[in-house]
């Protein structure tokens, strides 16, 4: 292992973008994930490398399988093998009650906040896994208090893929790591409750770490 190397999806903004930030600071040569944004993310970038840190912007919609996969690809040659996975990306729509919501929005949660965080956990775990060559890692899927709140009136559709991350996590966990997750507390946000994050690892090299805190790096089988 010659270096920790991490992605952070979503990470040109809030959560995600304090989460590089943060990451960059510790040691960490860092890929910050964007759809849209190029200018944030960039902005991300150049406030790493000012504190000495090394960072990439690197557009991918998590959706698309194609493009996650060139995410990673992409980070494994310009930083070195990926030995760290923040799972961040996500949206919620439009708050309201589920009879009011259209397909469209419920398509879109669902494909970037379930199957993205699926495509790129499988694509970290085929590079970190000690069954593929690897050298072990760390995946962080960020999930909420609408995944047990529920969100009634406002986001039944986001607390059901929240509650699809803890299972994920899980389900994951048990395959693959030697720790179970571990909720690390609550990260409030702009968009404010229910959806306050919390940040679920699935493995960790302490008993008691948070968002701002090293990540160690651990076997995944």
């Amino acid at each position: 292992m010659t270096g920790k190397v991490l992605i952070v999806t979503g990470g040109s903004r809030g959560i995600g973008a304090a989460t590089c930030r943060l990451a960059g600071r510790r040691g960490y040569a860092v890929a910050v994930n964007y759809r849209r944004d190029a200018t944030a993310a960039s902005s991300v970038v150049a406030d790493i490398e000012t504190a000495g840190g090394k960072a990439i912007a690197v557009e991918a919609d998590v959706a698309r399988e194609a493009e996650v996969e060139r995410l990673f690809a992409e980070t494994d040659a310009r930083l070195g093998r990926v030995t760290h996975l923040v799972n961040n990306a996500g949206i919620a729509g439009r708050g309201q009650r589920l009879d009011a919501v259209d397909a469209a929005t419920l398509e879109a949660i669902f494909d970037l906040n379930i199957l993205g965080a699926f495509l790129c956990a499988r694509a970290a775990v085929r590079r970190m896994s000690t069954l593929h060559g690897g050298s072990g890692g760390v995946i962080v899927n960020l999930s909420s208090a609408a995944a047990t709140l529920g969100s009634p009136g406002e986001y039944v559709w986001y607390a059901d893929s929240k509650g699809a991350i803890d299972t994920m996590t899980i389900g994951l966990s048990k395959e693959v790591a030697p720790i179970s997750p571990l909720g690390c507390g609550f990260l409030c946000d702009r968009r404010d409750s229910p959806r306050v994050r919390r940040s679920v690892m699935i493995q960790v090299d302490q008993g008691s770490l948070t968002i701002s805190t090293q990540f160690g790096l651990l076997p995944i089988g």
